[in-house]
Order: structure tokens, then sequence, then C-alpha cells
């Protein structure tokens, strides 16, 4: 294979979710060229300043003007978590950029290194996941753009309206108080074009750094697996000792990589739980406010915030399914390091081969906060039938 195909491969690979995060100045690779640098720091203060400014601060004094109207709030919370968990993705992103471009080098020095077609095949099969994820998300914030701006032009919201949130009765697109009048023209029309580019900025960021971690461990994972097939193969290996040299150290990078990723994302990845276990909580105030008729929202408001609450749970998923990968492609290769022939080799080799028995012995996995590790039985555990009888009996008290 010669290079073109390889900078093909990776430009295929990294190419949208780089492009994703160069949009909101948060792309981690490292450069010389002091016009991208400039531009890049543009995009991400342009980011922030939608972010705090013109939707968060408006959305939290919006929120403290309709303390005690649990509908109001709750339409409120629906967009203000979000933007407090988009920050913290930006503020981590940002802070964590000097420690996360070692890792971009890593990404693209493995897809330009000459490899074995089998190799390359696992490492496309990875990328392919993390592309169609990326792809999703964009399509997600198409969707949502369509809709809102549907609503714009038909004189429709999905939003509660009240005099209280909107008093001159021209909503806006999520329950924000500005201090300067935005009830005229054409002070409105230019009020809801900002936020509806904040949304898709907030939209963006929310989505692009999740796919950026997915596109960090979706990777790790494959090189996990091109790593359990050298091991499967090692005593057919003429030069075994060099191999088994690579091999292990092969394996204490990816290792090493893991660390990295950990202590980057595990306080983010904390938060997301949190958030999510919040927003179930309110799902199941407005899921009784509906069935017993009483409350004051229709039902296509209700459809958008349970689809709403659905990408959370889609995010959520993402998260703890690639740890689940992770920990299996950790344990495949824990697994092929025993059932090797070991006992065949010389005392030497044994020594080298036990680098590997040794480190795979625990399995590399992503934590939230260092505390809870992010596999599929901790989304079952989450998003279980028992949570969501805690979150119905909790709405039930906040009804009362």
């Amino acid at each position: 294979m010669d290079r073109s195909n390889e900078y093909n491969d990776l430009k295929w690979a990294i190419g949208l979710n780089r492009y994703l995060l160069k949009i909101i100045g948060l792309w981690p690779e490292e450069t010389n060229d002091q016009h991208a640098e400039l531009s890049s720091n543009f995009w991400l203060l342009l980011n922030i300043i939608m972010l705090i400014f013109v939707l968060t601060i408006p959305a939290v004094v919006s929120l403290i003007r309709v303390w005690g109207d649990m509908i109001l709030m709750i339409d409120n919370l629906q967009y203000t978590l979000p933007l407090f968990i988009a920050i913290l993705k930006v503020f981590i992103m940002w802070y964590k950029k000097r420690a996360l471009s070692p890792l971009v080098d890593m990404i693209i020095k493995d897809w330009m290194r000459i490899k074995l077609e089998k190799e390359r095949s696992v490492m496309l099969k990875h990328a392919r996941i993390i592309r169609s994820l990326a792809i999703c998300g964009i399509l997600m914030i198409l969707l949502t753009l369509m809709v809102t701006i549907s609503c714009f032009f038909s004189g429709r919201t999905l939003r509660h309206i009240t005099n209280l949130t909107d008093p001159a009765g021209k909503p806006m697109l999520i329950q924000t108080y500005y201090l300067h009048d935005i009830s005229s023209s054409p002070k409105y029309e230019l009020t809801y074009f900002i936020q509806i580019i904040g949304l898709s900025l907030s939209g963006l960021s929310y989505t692009a750094v999740d796919n950026f971690l997915g596109l960090l461990i979706l990777h790790i994972c494959g090189q996990m697996e091109n790593l359990h097939l050298r091991l499967l193969n090692l005593g057919k290996d003429p030069d075994f000792k060099a191999v088994l040299k690579y091999n292990v150290k092969d394996h204490i990078r990816l290792i090493r990589c893991v660390e990295i990723i950990d202590d980057t994302f595990n306080l983010m990845l904390l938060g997301l739980l949190f958030f999510f276990a919040i927003l179930f909580c309110l799902q199941g105030f407005l899921i009784i406010n509906v069935v017993n008729q009483g409350g004051r929202l229709s039902f296509i408001q209700f459809i958008w915030y349970i689809s709403a609450s659905a990408a959370v749970l889609m995010h959520t998923c993402l998260y703890c399914a690639v740890g689940e990968l992770l920990v299996t492609q950790s344990d495949k290769v824990h697994r092929a390091t025993y059932e090797y022939i070991w006992y065949t080799l010389e005392p030497k080799a044994v020594k080298d081969l036990m680098f590997i028995m040794l480190r795979a012995k625990k399995p590399l996995n992503i934590t939230a906060g260092k505390t809870f590790p992010m596999t599929m039985s901790t989304f079952c555990n989450v998003s279980s039938v028992e949570h969501m009888k805690r979150a119905i009996i909790f709405s039930l008290l906040l009804e009362s």
C-alpha cells in the first residue's frame, strides 16, 4: 500500500470529526501555523460567548423568574441543563487540549504507518462506526434546525408559553430573559436568529466532543484487536523476540492512552450521569402530568420533550457502549496471553510475555468520576425500570 492510500484512509477516518471540532475551535492537534491558531481561538471565543452570554445566563435568569411553577421550570431546564453540560465539555476540551494532542498524533501515526491488510480492515471497521455516529449527530442537529425554522414561519412553538415567559406574545426558541426589549421588529427577528446560531453551536459542541471521545476509544479498541491478532500468531513469526518486544511496548502505549482519556473525561462523564438522572426525574413528572390530564402541556410538546430525552439516552448509551467494547478488547488480550503455549518458550521470553499478562490482568475502562465504570451494565442500572419507578414517585411528591 502506498502513502497516498494511507493518507486517504486517515482523512476518511478522522476528517469529519476534525471538521466538527475545528468549527468550534477545539481540535487538539498542535500546529505552528499562527493563522490556523488564531482562527481556532476566534471560533472558540465565539462559541463561548454564544453559550454563556446569549443562551445560558438569560436562561438562568428566566428560571429564577418562573421558580415555583413546575411546568415552566421543567420547560426551562430541558434546555438549561444541556447548556451547562455543553459548557462543561467545551471547558474540559479547551483545558486538556495539550494533553489530548499526543493522542491525535498517535492516531495519525497509526494510520500513516505501513500495516497488514488485516490490520487495516480492523481499523477501518472501527472508524466506520464513529463516522456513522458523527453523521447521525449532524443529522440530528439539522433536523432540529428544520423543525425550529418551520415553527418560526408557521407561528407555532414547542414551548409552554405564558405571559411570564413571553409577555409580548412572541416566543423565543428557548425560555430566556434579556435586559433589552425584544418584542419590537427587527429586534425580535435578530434575537431569534442569534439564538438559532447559538443553539446550533451548542448542539455541535455537545455532539462533537462525544464523537471525539468515541473516536479515541474506538481507535484504541482497533489497536487492541490488532494486538490480540498479533499475539495469536506470535509463534508463527521467525523473529519472535523482536515481535514480542514490539507487542509489549504497544500494549503499554495503549494503556497510557486510556489513562490519559480517563483523566480527561471522567469528570464530564460523571456530570452527564447526574444530568441524565435529573432529566429522568423531570420526565417522570411530565408523564404523570400528561396521564392525569391536569397539566398545561400539549401532546406535541410532550413528544418533543420525549424526543430530546431519547437523544440524551442515546448519547449515554454511546459512552457505555464504547466503554464496554474497550473492556472486551482488553479481556481478549488477557486471554490471548494466558492461552499461549508459554511453557514451551525460553525463560527470558516467558518473562517478557509476563509483562502483558500482568498489565492485561486489570481490564481497561473509562470511568465517571473515577468511580463508575462506563459499561453496558452501568447503562442498564442507570436506565432500569427501578429508576423509572423512583422518578415517578419523586414526581408525585413534587406534584403534591
